[in-house]
C-alpha cells in the first residue's frame, strides 16, 4: 500500500511518522525493518476490542504478533514489552519459544499516588501495587557453519579463526593486545566477550590475509564477504545509555499538561509516561532509526520518536484513541538535541 492509498484509508502521515487506524497484523507486511518494537497491548482486563479478560488468555493473544515480530525482526533488534508483572510472566515462555532473548526486567514504580483512596490491604491481602514492567528483549544472531550447522555468535567467532589455523596469540597481535583477544573473544566459557567491531574487522583482516589458503574467506557470515566493522554491528542490539539510570524508574503516573484528557478524566487509563519511553528510544535506536509501536493508544512511543527523530510506524483499532494520537502528532516537535543529532548526524553523533 502505497503513501497516497495509505492516506485516502485514513492513515496519519507524515515525515518518519504513520499510524494506522485499525489491526495492526493488518500492517506488519508494510512495515520496515524494525530496531525497536515497543509493545503495550492486552494486560487481561477487557476494557479494549478483543482484548481478554483473564490474564490466562494474554499469551494466546500475543502469540501472532510476537510471530510476525520475530520474523521480521534481526539481530539489531531490541523489544521492549510493557505489562503489570502477572501478564508479563505469563508471556515470557512465548517469547523464549519464538527466540526472543531476555535481557533485563525494569520496574516503573509510580508511587503512592498511584494508590490513593485504594489500599485496604484487609481486603487485598497483599501489598498495594504501584508497579508496572517495561522487559528488554533482544534477538540473538545466528549463523551458519562451513558445513551448513548452526551456530551462536561465540562457536562461530571461535570455529572460524580455529578454521584459519592461526595460532590465539595470533588473534592479539591481530587486535594489538596483549591477551585480551584469545582471554575474551576465543574462550569457550562463560567468560566470552562480543569483539567489539574494529577487533573483530582486524580479526577477520588477518585471518583473510595469514590463515590458511584453502578455507578462505573467513569470517565471512554470507559465505564471500567477510564482515568488517560496520557490518559486525548489525550482528547486535543497539544500547547506549547514560551513567545513573538504573532498572527501576521512579515516575508518577502521568498529569498536568502531558495527560490527554476526555472533559476532566483522563483519556486512556494507562499513559505511558514520555520520558521513558524516549529513554528506552534512545538507549535502543539512533536518529533515523525505525520504531514499531504495534498497539499504539495515544501513541506515546510515536510522540518520543518523533521527537527524538526517529522514525515511528504504529497502529491504533479504537477510533477516539486514534484521533487523539494524530492530534497529539500533529503538534510535536523534534526536540532541541534531536535537532543537533539530525544536522551532526554525518558527523557520527550518538543518541540524544
Amino acid at each position: 500500500m502505497n503513501r497516497q492509498q495509505k492516506a485516502e484509508k485514513g492513515h496519519y502521515l507524515e515525515e518518519g511518522v504513520e499510524i494506522y487506524p485499525g489491526d495492526v497484523a493488518e500492517c506488519y507486511e508494510d512495515w520496515e525493518t524494525p530496531v525497536t518494537i515497543i509493545s503495550d497491548g492486552a494486560y487481561g482486563t477487557g476494557l479494549f476490542p478483543d482484548e481478554p479478560d483473564e490474564i490466562d488468555a494474554v499469551p494466546e493473544w500475543y502469540e501472532n504478533h510476537i510471530k510476525a515480530w520475530s520474523e521480521h525482526a534481526t539481530p539489531q533488534t531490541t523489544l521492549w514489552f510493557w505489562n503489570t508483572e502477572e501478564g508479563w510472566a505469563e508471556v515470557h515462555p512465548y517469547l523464549k519459544k519464538h527466540g526472543w532473548e531476555y535481557r533485563g526486567c525494569n520496574i516503573w514504580n509510580k508511587g503512592m499516588g498511584h494508590i490513593a483512596g485504594n489500599s485496604n490491604t484487609k481486603k487485598l491481602l497483599k501489598f498495594p501495587q504501584v508497579t508496572e514492567v517495561c522487559v528488554q528483549y533482544v534477538r540473538e544472531a545466528e549463523f551458519e557453519g562451513p558445513d551448513g550447522e548452526e551456530m551462536d555468535m561465540q562457536e562461530w567467532v571461535i570455529n572460524e579463526w580455529s578454521r584459519s589455523g592461526l595460532t590465539q596469540q595470533e588473534a592479539n597481535d591481530a587486535c594489538g593486545v596483549a591477551d585480551a583477544a584469545s582471554r575474551k573473544y576465543l574462550t569457550k566459557g562463560n567468560l566470552w566477550y562480543y569483539p567489539p567491531p574494529k577487533r573483530m574487522e582486524a580479526m577477520a583482516e588477518y585471518a583473510n590475509e595469514h590463515g590458511d589458503p584453502a578455507g578462505k574467506p573467513y569470517f565471512a557470515p554470507d559465505g564471500e564477504n567477510p564482515v568488517d566493522a560496520e557490518d559486525w554491528k548489525k550482528y547486535r542490539a543497539k544500547f547506549d545509555l547514560d551513567a545513573g539510570i538504573t532498572n527501576v524508574w521512579e515516575e508518577g503516573q502521568v498529569n498536568g499538561s502531558e495527560r490527554v484528557l476526555e472533559g476532566t478524566k483522563a483519556k486512556h487509563i494507562n499513559q505511558k509516561p514520555l520520558r521513558l519511553m524516549r529513554r528506552i528510544i534512545k538507549a535502543s535506536t539512533d536518529p533515523g532509526d525505525i520504531v514499531w509501536e504495534p498497539f499504539g493508544g495515544l501513541c506515546t512511543g510515536a510522540v518520543a520518536a518523533k521527537q527524538l527523530g526517529r522514525k515511528c510506524r504504529s497502529a491504533e483499532i479504537v477510533d477516539e484513541f486514534y484521533d487523539a494520537a494524530t492530534e497529539r502528532l500533529a503538534t510535536t516537535e523534534l526536540n532541541s538535541e534531536a535537532r543537533r543529532c539530525t544536522i551532526g548526524r554525518a558527523d557520527g553523533l550518538r543518541n540524544v
